[in-house]
């Protein structure tokens, strides 16, 4: 409300007093209603809205202590001055207890205390509205984050089913060759992302990727490495493409990606076994660490370089070969587990990781087991771990 345009109501059964506070405060520019008493008082307020009070505490019929007991059940917010003889200050102070915000001791000789009385409680009624409007409208927002979390809540979960949907299944067994995995994600949906498949009879591909950055938008990049991959192994079967080649998957991720312009990229390895020479095949999309193969306990870092997919267009990966011994693990992990290990730098902290690989004999219950992913909150970046392994017992 603007002071100089409240209306206020003055209440006193004594009419030149009544009478000389109206005519004051009308002068100060505000409207005044005069009532005799507190039944009048009472009628008044029941069908006009006013924005103070002024009430003497001594009057016939009703005093003012009942008047404000009686206007304070319904008009809580309505401030009241009470107008008091020096003899009654008792009933001043119940009439504070009550609810009334001042009080004025009669007769009111300086009226420009009436004024500033009048001034200040009218400023304090209106921070008062104003924190209780800020509170509805803080109310009113807590409810509608509330309804948007909830609806956050079902799309993550939705995606995060979608999510555990696509992965392989974990141990997952072909010939002699084992498969096994493990997402920690950092948030609710991951950004890493792990599969492996059969191509054909002679051919067994796989491959472990971390989306940059977190949370859904990378989750949905993930979805669409599986898409790609899924459409890639339909066109070799169809024999419309020639070779399943780490390589040319690793080009054909990197031009779909910059032509989605998700404004995502990905730093990935992907592997292909040729059952008929033994042999693994990859080839490395800026992804570190590399991976990790161990044969006959010693673990060693397979060689390999490239810039990430989705990233330049001009970008050429290469492959690498590896024959596959009778027994071995590969070990594949993302960069988040760097942040699980002990060591000053990064540098220092992937060169522990061959013997990490050698201390757990290459197996995915042992890296948990080490890295106590079970164990794990509120963790700064995904984890993934891929393991591939043959004849380990």
């Amino acid at each position: 409300m603007e002071q100089q345009h409240a209306k206020l109501l003055v209440v006193d059964d004594e009419e030149v007093v009544r009478h000389s506070l109206a005519v004051y405060l009308e002068d100060s520019g505000y409207a005044v209603v005069q009532a005799c008493d507190g039944a009048q008082a009472l009628q008044l307020l029941s069908s006009e809205a006013f924005d103070l009070l002024l009430c003497d505490l001594r009057m016939p019929k009703m005093d003012g202590l009942t008047l404000i007991r009686t206007i304070k059940q319904t008009h809580t917010s309505l401030p009241v001055i009470v107008i008091s003889g020096a003899g009654v200050m008792t009933d001043v102070v119940e009439a504070l207890r009550l609810g009334a915000c001042d009080y004025l001791i009669k007769p009111v000789h300086d009226l420009s205390m009436l004024e500033h009385a009048v001034s200040k409680a009218l400023k304090h009624a209106r921070l008062e509205q104003e924190n209780e409007r800020y509170r509805l409208e803080l109310e009113t927002a807590n409810r509608e984050l509330k309804a948007s979390l909830r609806l956050l809540e079902d799309d993550q979960a939705a995606g995060r089913q979608l999510q555990m949907n696509i992965l392989p299944p974990t141990p997952w067994r072909v010939g002699d060759f084992s498969f096994s995995h493990q997402i920690t994600p950092s948030l609710y949906l991951s950004g890493d992302f792990i599969d492996y498949f059969q191509v054909d009879e002679n051919l067994i591909a796989f491959y472990l990727a971390d989306v940059s950055g977190h949370g859904a938008s990378s989750a949905f990049a993930t979805v669409l490495l599986k898409f790609m991959t899924t459409r890639l192994l339909y066109e070799f079967r169809r024999n419309s493409l020639e070779t399943f080649a780490p390589s040319e998957v690793l080009n054909s991720i990197n031009r779909g990606l910059i032509n989605c312009k998700l404004g995502k990229h990905v730093t990935m390895i992907g592997g292909v076994i040729d059952l008929r020479t033994d042999t693994l095949h990859y080839s490395v999309g800026g992804h570190l660490p590399l991976p990790i193969l161990l044969v006959d306990g010693e673990a060693v870092f397979l060689e390999g370089r490239g810039l990430p997919v989705g990233l330049f267009e001009k970008a050429t990966y290469q492959n690498h070969s590896v024959a596959l011994p009778k027994c071995f693990s590969l070990v594949l992990l993302s960069d988040g587990v760097l942040e699980l290990l002990p060591g000053d730098t990064l540098k220092g902290k992937e060169a522990s990781l061959p013997a990490l690989v050698a201390k757990t004999e290459g197996s995915l219950d042992g890296l948990r087991s080490e890295l106590g992913l079970a164990k794990l909150r509120d963790i700064p970046d995904d984890v993934a771990l891929l393991v591939l392994s043959r004849n380990l017992q």
